[in-house]
């Protein structure tokens, strides 16, 4: 049962919630007929666009199996079963991609539509699609055909998200397939959020402390030179409306699938395997919602077989296993995007932007909103050289007028061949292959890692662009040309590697390319620990399935042992004692506990912990009183930016704590005295114990973790459908149950959406999990059925040899067969 102090910390509505609203269903069913919008299970099923028989077969968790004797049937019955167990999902990723969810929605979802019909994704879907070969085209239009074959039959017993809302779903084109991908790729540009989120710290404290508030990795210089760039611009009062574009991205990436940010992934290679044979390990993160964004499928036809994670709405095995190769990704954490700053002046209708001294007309284009239970919307979106200004439609047209725009410069994907390349990918049959495949992936940025029996290796995709000056860090000056892209990096300067003499490969998301490496990769990493434990862990004797596992649900962090090495340093041991000796006495006794408890931290975040509650107060009151003196209060702009970049990369919270001794944020501006680090920490170890105390009672032994940090999930009313679980780990764990530091609650916000684990030494090589369910259909038995599963460590298997079928999917069978 979840403690009053866990209550306390419910809000109505969170993060959870916003995902739900694209990726879960508004409530649970309530019309009689609920279980008439399933596909049956069993039977025959005549559809109309089939040559062939097709057999779908379920496993325990209701993950499908498709067996077909020609692979367009396969691929028929992919778009089929994706639609029958997910279609509110593609319909709503749709939507968004398009910037219509207001249809939908309403007028809620209306600063999201606006911002996408500014990015304007379709321009990117039609090149990639144009863009990719007869064979792929060939492929999607086989796929879609597959989801209008459900569309059609179930179009009056539609799911009740949809029936309810009286919305009548479109029927499924080829490009929408390549317009989910790229809202995909574009949801994983982090440094998007960043840059936008650091423009509203630049107001909030001005352009000479923001260096300190954007650090790009430990023991990196600050980025002055890119602080520098907003030097002498009044952003408070010539940037108007950033406020609407930041609320409009984060409803844009709460509801897309932000959904490979802070993945993990790793390979063995044989000379460290038990068996002598490579391993592969895979789990991709996502804001924790209803359902997942991923949806394991397993294909069988005469000349593809292939298991893995997909995304409804794409035939694409994003990670998977065919038999002979296995494959799994991270987010890259490329940079490849950019926001330019521009100067605008408006002369009659026209509005003008300063490019190197001369004022260019903008291009301009009308669009109309269509608003559930409103009347439609025509605003203009207007667009400079660098790409769609963010700022033109978000309701605030009269900000054009003068002053600054905030234009979106993204990659061009003219010719490029991911989608084709994803499929190579699927059909490699050995890890040669697999990195000619992966290296022609270009539209999306990913650490893409693979193995065969005898091999492993990693690739770097993306399209990353080479900037005359600056590093894309924060916005750069769209009036001078020095801030320009030069064309792409060279793909074969992306980092790579194969066959390691250390005998394994892995990413967490960390600085993979040096400061200063031959291409600008990144400046925007996440936190190196849970790089630095999957190292400790994959570099530690011989592994096997068995181990994966434990690294996958591994909770230590390394933090708190560099937490311990800043306690003790010789410059901080002493200072540190002595200002807790100049706290008032009935903190005095608080710090030095919080302080001795601190030392003796093994640094495990099991959720029955109480050192691991008191560690993660210590983060939550130590960044509170770094920071909010200057960026607060809570509910302001500037402390929710300053939040929201702490989980976008490397945090200025952790940057403090391990270093930074002459930062001006150590002096709280609200004391007539100048503080100092020593001050302020232990200030932060008394208000730790004291927090604690006020959540869970004054005895210090029953504290636990899990009573303050928990897994909660919800559909799209914000109603939770299931917990509070407590959880352990944190941002800092392989197994991912990062929070928001700084904020007023523990609430887990991002989660291991899906878990994958390939063992060549194994008969039956591929395992794997997902975190929820297979149905975005509440009235589905496979709606929340893998919560459990994944809770408890358990995987399913998926085998590639037909003897085994039976065992994990059973002998019941759907027949869909050709009809009239």
């Amino acid at each position: 049962m979840a403690s009053p102090a866990l209550f306390r910390f419910l809000p109505r509505f969170g993060v959870a919630a916003a995902m739900g609203t694209l990726l879960g269903l508004a409530g649970c069913q309530t019309q009689n007929n609920a279980g008439e919008s399933l596909v049956p299970t069993s039977g025959t099923q005549p559809l109309k666009g089939l040559a062939q028989n097709v057999s779908v077969r379920r496993n325990s968790q209701g993950m499908p199996l498709i067996e077909s004797s020609n692979f367009h049937d396969a691929l028929f019955t992919l778009g089929y079963v994706h639609a029958g167990d997910r279609i509110s999902q593609m319909v709503r990723l749709r939507l968004l991609a398009q910037g219509r969810l207001a249809e939908l929605n309403g007028s809620d979802a209306l600063p999201a539509d606006r911002l996408m019909r500014s990015v304007n994704l379709k321009t990117n879907a039609d090149e990639l699609y144009k863009s990719a070969s007869p064979r792929l085209k060939k492929f999607f239009e086989v796929y879609a055909r597959g989801v209008n074959a459900y569309l059609f039959r179930y179009r009056d017993k539609l799911p009740a998200d949809l029936a309810q809302a009286g919305y009548k779903a479109e029927y499924w084109k080829p490009q929408d397939s390549a317009l989910i991908f790229s809202l995909l790729s574009f949801g994983m540009s982090t440094n998007l959020q960043e840059e936008l989120n650091s423009l509203v710290l630049a107001q909030t404290v001005g352009t000479d402390k923001l260096a300190w508030l954007t650090p790009t990795y430990p023991g990196e210089a600050l980025p002055a030179a890119e602080a520098d760039k907003l030097k002498g611009l009044d952003l408070g009062r010539q940037l108007q409306g950033l406020s609407g574009v930041t609320q409009a991205l984060e409803q844009v990436t709460q509801l897309s699938l932000p959904g490979i940010t802070a993945s993990s992934d790793w390979a063995i290679g044989p000379q460290r395997s038990r068996s002598g044979k490579s391993l592969l390990a895979n789990d991709i993160h996502q804001p924790i919602g209803v359902p997942s964004a991923w949806s394991y499928v397993q294909v069988r036809a005469p000349k593809y077989q292939a298991a893995g994670a997909t995304i409804a709405g794409l035939p694409t095995l994003f990670a998977g296993f065919n038999g002979k190769v296995a494959w799994g990704m991270s987010m890259a954490m490329g940079d490849n995007q950019d926001v330019f700053l521009e100067k605008l002046k408006r002369q009659g209708n026209t509005l003008y932007y300063l490019a190197n001294g001369k004022w260019l007309p903008a291009t301009a284009r009308t669009e109309t909103f269509f608003i559930k239970g409103q009347r439609p919307v025509r605003e203009t979106i207007y667009v400079t050289r660098h790409g769609p200004l963010l700022n033109s439609a978000l309701g605030t047209p009269t900000a054009l007028n003068s002053g600054l725009g905030l234009a979106l410069q993204m990659p061009d994907v003219k010719g490029d061949k991911t989608l084709d390349a994803f499929f190579d990918l699927s059909r490699a049959q050995n890890s040669e292959k697999a990195s000619d495949a992966s290296r022609e992936i270009r539209a999306v940025a990913l650490n893409l890692l693979y193995a065969d029996a005898s091999h492993i290796g990693w690739q770097v995709t993306g399209l990353y662009p080479n900037r005359q000056e600056g590093i894309g860090l924060l916005p750069s000056p769209g009036w001078d040309s020095r801030y320009d892209w030069n064309g792409y990096a060279d793909a074969m300067l992306h980092p790579y590697d194969q066959d390691p003499i250390q005998g394994w490969l892995g990413t967490a998301n960390q600085r993979t390319a040096a400061f200063g490496y031959g291409m600008q990769l990144s400046n925007s990493w996440l936190s190196p620990e849970r790089s630095e434990r999957l190292a400790q862990l994959a570099g530690n004797g011989k592994q096997d399935a068995r181990s994966m596992i434990a690294m996958q649900y591994d909770q230590t962090t390394l933090f708190a042992a560099k937490l311990k090495a800043m306690f003790s340093a010789p410059g901080m041991a002493q200072p540190l004692k002595q200002a807790i000796a100049a706290l008032p006495a009935h903190d005095q006794s608080k710090a030095r506990e919080a302080l001795t408890r601190l030392m003796a931290f093994d640094g495990k975040l099991s959720a029955t912990s109480a050192d691991a509650a008191l560690y993660e107060l210590f983060l939550q009151t130590s960044t509170q009183q770094i920071f909010q003196d200057e960026l607060g209060p809570e509910n302001s702009a500037g402390w929710k930016a300053f939040i929201a970049n702490g989980g976008q990369s490397y945090s200025a919270q952790s940057d403090h704590l391990l270093g930074r001794e002459d930062s001006p944020f150590w002096d709280d501006t609200r004391t007539p005295q100048k503080e100092d680090k020593p001050a302020i920490l232990a200030r932060s170890l008394g208000a730790a114990i004291s927090t604690g105390d006020s959540l869970m009672g004054s005895d210090h032994k029953a504290w636990q973790w899990g009573k303050l940090h928990y897994y909660l999930w919800r559909n799209s009313d914000g109603q939770t459908v299931r917990g509070p679980i407590a959880a352990g780990g944190d941002h800092t764990t392989l197994n991912v149950a990062a929070y928001n530091v700084g904020a007023n609650t523990f609430e887990t916000t991002l989660i291991p959406a899906m878990r994958m684990i390939v063992d060549f030494g194994q008969s039956e090589p591929m395992m794997a999990q997902n975190s929820t369910g297979q149905s975005s259909n509440p009235a589905s038995p496979h709606y929340l059925d893998g919560i459990d599963p994944w809770l408890k460590g358990r995987y399913i298997s998926f085998p590639m040899q037909p003897q085994n079928f039976d065992r994990v999917y059973g002998k019941t069978r759907l027949t869909l067969v050709p009809g009239k």
